[in-house]
């Protein structure tokens, strides 16, 4: 079973004890974390699609860590103008491990009244 998130502007494909990093979170190691905006879910026998997400459908995460990725160096530099400069900077990042992929179980559609005219 696996679902596909959004969170935080950005689609994640969430799978049960997976590990993710994503965007850094402001949540103490240890917190739980529920994403409601599931795109789509896969149970193994059907697939769900959302419009523009699935109903009641939930994933549930705990926050692992923050960490730093790997720095990337910026250099500008222009021709004949004696100008020159680097930047680097370094992403933070937050890993959240998927617990539990859960879905509300739909219910039963009310028979519809015969309307007499």
């Amino acid at each position: 079973m696996y679902a596909l998130v959004e969170y935080k502007g950005k689609q994640y494909k969430a799978e049960k004890d997976a590990l993710i990093a994503v965007d850094k979170i402001d949540l103490e190691e240890g917190k739980t974390l529920d994403i409601d905006t599931v795109l789509l879910l896969n149970d193994g026998k059907k697939v769900s699609v959302g419009a523009p997400y699935v109903k009641g459908a939930k994933v549930t995460a705990v926050v692992e860590n923050t960490f730093k990725d790997d720095k990337v160096i910026v250099f500008k530099y222009k021709s004949k103008k004696d100008y020159h400069r680097t930047i680097g900077h370094r992403q933070q990042y937050t890993n959240i491990r998927i617990k539990d992929i859960k879905v509300a179980k739909a219910k039963e559609a009310a028979p519809a009244e015969n309307a007499e005219a």
